[in-house]
């Protein structure tokens, strides 16, 4: 297989797999009343965090003892067997009433984003004149600015931006975007300074990402009852600094630091950002109308998938700023730029 055929085969997965959140998660809204939201969301997302749990883990024995190519050969048993449960288990909803495609919409939204999230890839590469970086950003700009527009006037938008005039789902879909911007680079900067600054192997690099999916899927039993005695607005002031702070604990892990300490930022992480995204998820529903929930699942999918590739984007963007074009095969000057990143990213 060839780069081409790769690029090809992730735009039929990310299709297929954009589908999977808004349509898993709008089930859980109409299955459940408001009040059992939380608990609902919170039951139904452990299994998901067994992927984090075990993925770095097996990839990385994989890629230590095998290649690289055998780890999509995973997916298929698992896929196999999820489609099989839904098969049996799924409930077979539908929508009250048939909405056509917004061509319009998708296409300004679509092309918007995407060139927003590539430009975000390349820039600082070289590799594109600036000026004509700054041309596309402008028009990645215009396109969504122009989607805006479109969708507060088109009697079926793609997304229904009006939404954001419910103060519980702006605050939720927002905060979640900026959130992401800065921890969903971490997935690929913790290996790198797990590998190149730690001189890991892949196999125990895989190790190290575990306590983090760990302590996210332990916070699920108890964050109902956290919310509960605290409020919302409470926990989510102190969590989202305490995920600051611990992201900055990243920049001063070196070949030196102890093993137990490393596991308990990964710990710290993970029950962090557990409780922050538990309570922004939950309170995304709180005010939104039942014949609206589809649309509002749609939005929040929607937008916290842009937000994970912007944050991976960003995540890189800035590694790259600090690295420079001339320092990648320095080890010291790697980690170095690392360091800089978890600094920048905790900001």
């Amino acid at each position: 297989m060839n780069v081409p055929q790769m690029v090809a085969a992730r735009i039929i997965q990310g299709m297929g797999a954009a589908m999977m959140m808004p349509v898993g998660r709008l089930t859980v809204i109409r299955a459940f009343p408001k009040a059992e939201l939380l608990q609902a969301m919170n039951f139904v997302i452990i299994p998901a965090l067994i992927g984090p749990l075990l993925g770095p883990t097996v990839g990385g024995l994989i890629v230590h003892w095998l290649s690289w190519r055998e780890i999509f050969f995973v997916n298929i048993p698992a896929g196999v067997v999820a489609l099989w449960l839904i098969h049996l288990y799924m409930p077979d909803y539908y929508g009250a009433t048939s909405r056509p495609l917004d061509l319009t919409g998708l296409v300004l939204f679509g092309c918007g984003t995407a060139l927003l999230s590539w430009l975000l890839e390349i820039f600082g590469e070289h590799q594109v004149d600036i000026r004509v970086e700054a041309v596309l950003f402008l028009l990645s700009v215009v396109l969504l600015a122009a989607y805006w527009r479109h969708a507060l006037k088109a009697p079926y938008p793609l997304l229904q931006m009006a939404l954001f005039k419910v103060r519980t789902f702006r605050v939720s879909v927002i905060g979640g975007f900026i959130t992401r911007l800065g921890v969903g680079g971490l997935p690929f900067l913790t290996p790198l300074l797990f590998q190149i600054g730690l001189d890991l192997p892949a196999w125990q690099s895989g190790l190290l990402m575990m306590p983090t999916a760990a302590a996210a899927m332990g916070m699920k039993f108890i964050s109902t009852r956290v919310l509960g005695r605290f409020g919302y607005r409470r926990v989510l002031i102190v969590n989202t600094v305490m995920i600051g702070a611990t992201i900055n604990l990243y920049s001063l892990v070196s070949a030196q630091t102890p093993l137990i300490a490393i596991v308990g930022i990964g710990l710290a992480l993970g029950f962090f950002n557990s409780l922050q995204f538990s309570s922004m998820n939950s309170m995304a529903y709180a005010d939104i109308e039942t014949n609206e929930s589809s649309m509002a699942s749609t939005i929040a999918s929607s937008f916290q998938q842009i937000s994970m590739s912007f944050g991976l984007a960003f995540g890189s963007l800035v590694t790259a700023w600090y690295l420079g074009p001339l320092a990648q095969s320095d080890r010291f000057a790697v980690t170095t730029a690392l360091h800089h990143a978890f600094v920048t990213l905790a900001g």
